[in-house]
């Protein structure tokens, strides 16, 4: 990362030749961008308008870029303020299982308690987020580090902790890049990476991270897909850890062991039965998104988008979105082919 930033007074515009340039050079950096911007957010959505909001603001400033090889760290700069503003008095993103010590009974009575958007940690898809090819152990720690685990625990670090880990330990920025961004010492950048390492580290020895998902996991998948659209929740069952945890945002509950799991999709969550499913990369992990049977005449509508987690052959987790905003955001129809 070479080159100076020049600070002047007054943004300017750039000029027709020079935008026509550079315009392509900033959409080649958006994907990257979005990914930096979610770890620090949370936020599908968030991150979407911090991205956003950077271009904009790139864009108008572009004047005061002098050097080559300048723009990626400019752009990054910019983000981080972007986010760094979004975070400023703002309470941490969670997933329902950080706000309960004990898990709920599956009954519907257990939906009472509902929380605003902005108190979830929101899903992302990998498309939108992952580097296209590269090396195969880079992209395995890009995917480690967008798990919906993984990214809830960055919310208990203070932001410019949160910006200093992700910059040093998940893109692999040097020290001494990261301070000048932050415009602050070497010192206190490699004092702040202590401190979140050791944050997180906590945080990981209450969720320990799970496995990639490897190859052999895709037949495990489509048995899920399966067992789901058909509604076998005996086959579903058989599917799961004993000890899964499934949770629905915005609702706080949350359930562990697949007896419950079954016990709920049985009960209260009987309108799923006949729903139709298509599988999705979710956050580094399988997911699927779910149109339930609920429309006039029995048309599919969109009702949730499932991530989920694999380890050892089985479903750890099984996260149900209800936020059917995602749905476009993921660029789903709102009525499928079935």
């Amino acid at each position: 990362m070479t080159g100076v930033i020049v600070e002047r007074p007054e943004a300017g515009v750039p000029a027709p030749g020079q935008a026509a340039e550079l315009e392509p050079r900033l959409a080649e950096h958006r994907r990257e961008l979005t990914g930096y911007c979610y770890r620090m957010l949370g936020s599908s959505f968030d991150a979407e308008d911090a991205v956003q909001d950077t271009m904009v603001r790139a864009w108008r400033s572009l004047d005061r870029l002098e050097g080559a090889g300048a723009l990626r760290s400019w752009l990054y700069r910019i983000a981080t303020n972007v986010c760094l503003d979004q975070l400023d008095g703002r309470k941490r993103r969670a997933l329902p299982v950080d706000l309960s010590a004990e898990p709920y009974a599956p009954v519907e009575s257990s939906l009472d308690g509902v929380l605003p958007d902005s108190a979830w940690v929101e899903p992302a898809l990998d498309r939108q987020l992952m580097p296209v090819g590269g090396d195969p152990a880079e992209l395995a720690v890009q995917k480690e580090s967008v798990r919906l685990a993984f990214v809830a625990a960055l919310q208990h670090l203070p932001p410019r902790q949160r910006a200093v880990l992700i910059l040093r330990d998940v893109l692999r920025w040097k020290a001494d890049e990261v301070a000048t961004l932050l415009e602050t010492s070497v010192a206190a950048v490699n004092s702040a990476l202590q401190r979140a390492r050791a944050t997180l580290a906590t945080r990981q020895g209450e969720d320990a991270p799970a496995p990639a998902v490897a190859d052999e996991h895709a037949e495990l998948l489509e048995r899920y897909l399966d067992a789901f659209a058909r509604y076998d929740i005996d086959e579903l069952v058989q599917l799961l850890h004993e000890d899964a945890v499934m949770d629905m945002p915005p609702y706080a509950m949350w359930l562990r062991s697949a007896a419950d799991i079954g016990a709920w999709m049985l009960g209260p969550g009987h309108g799923c039965r006949g729903s139709h499913v298509v599988p999705l990369s979710l956050n580094g992990n399988p997911g699927f998104a779910q149109w339930r049977p609920s429309g006039p005449g029995g048309s599919f509508e969109p009702w949730a988008i499932h991530a989920l987690e694999v380890v050892d052959g089985k479903v750890v987790r099984q996260t149900a979105f209800l936020d059917t905003r995602l749905f476009e955001l993921f660029g789903l129809p709102r009525h499928p082919t079935p």
